[in-house]
């Protein structure tokens, strides 16, 4: 059987770490770092998202500022608010909860947040940054898969990578981070012609396509490494609930594979952490402290 890997107690390593450092950066800067959550709309799944991140980042002695809008909030006023948070001393980190209302354009709304502040690492600037080797932000859930990575598996380099997904959010970073850990990539999608053959190849398979267990043991090479991105709710054996399930197969992957990230309990923790890990790294660059990020 393979071997779990946790990321709910690498998540919980992490924060610890960060807390530590952040106790630090007050002392030496003469206040917190700060992290600012915009939330336009009602949408259940983010309110909670937004509360957990909330609580987390207090939790490691950062400032949260939460900023409720209204689901008819104009684009405007979203854009005022942006170039205030940018402007904001007491602001290192900038997320705008996405989706967003539909009247509301994303890319618009992302390209005013500050590079220096987009703390989730979508824009442009910070994809440019990712793709050329400069410093930037990553998106924080493609950057906990590494840390889970080199924590499994030590250097990576010269081994074969093949990520599942082409988004902006995952699947692209994704295969730009395992790049500058020299990995051999190949980025797999809808339209692959004999997916399975491309996975078994493969010693480090990401997941990250939005469907429910897709990824059979059967397409994986024996001992691979497999980080499960997705998160999918399907109907459960008690009639009316459902269980959350990743991209992975996992009953049959985990008696092929040498380790696995479950689901839940496997990347999703490591999101929000590393969210608070790159509001840290931002406070530093912002405020001019020294911070040795590869220690978080």
């Amino acid at each position: 059987m393979a071997e779990v890997i946790d990321g709910k107690a690498f998540a919980e390593g992490l924060r610890e770490r960060i807390a530590v450092a952040s106790t630090a950066f007050t002392a030496a800067a003469g206040r917190p770092a700060g992290l600012a959550v915009v939330l336009v709309g009602e949408d259940p799944a983010s309110q909670v998202y937004v509360r957990n991140k909330g609580k987390q980042t207090v939790a490691c002695g950062m400032a949260s500022f939460e900023h409720k809008l209204p689901a008819d909030t104009t684009e405007a006023d979203l854009l005022a608010l942006i170039a205030q948070l940018n402007t904001d001393p007491a602001v290192d980190g900038i997320l705008v909860q996405l989706p967003l209302p539909a009247h509301l354009n994303e890319q618009t709304v992302i390209a005013a947040i500050n590079p220096d502040k987009d703390v989730d690492g979508f824009h442009v600037v910070n994809v440019g940054r990712l793709a050329t080797g400069m410093p930037g932000f990553v998106p924080c859930t493609p950057l906990g898969c590494v840390m889970l990575l080199r924590d499994r598996l030590g250097s990576l380099a010269g081994m074969e990578a093949v990520v599942i997904g082409r988004s902006n959010i995952v699947g692209k970073p994704m295969a730009q981070l395992l790049l500058a850990e020299s990995c051999t990539v190949t980025v797999a999608h809808s339209r692959t012609h004999d997916l399975p053959a491309v996975v078994s190849r493969a010693d480090i398979v990401v997941a990250a396509v939005g469907r429910p267990e897709m990824v059979k043991g059967a397409w994986l090479k024996p001992g691979a490494t497999v980080i499960d991105v997705g998160i999918n709710r399907v109907p459960a054996a008690e009639p009316g609930k459902t269980r959350l399930v990743g991209d992975v197969d996992y009953a049959s992957a985990s008696t092929v594979a040498g380790a696995i990230t479950p689901v839940p309990g496997g990347v999703g923790p490591m999101t929000i952490a590393v969210l608070l890990r790159n509001t840290l790294v931002a406070a530093h660059r912002n405020a001019g402290v020294v911070l040795d990020e590869s220690a978080l």
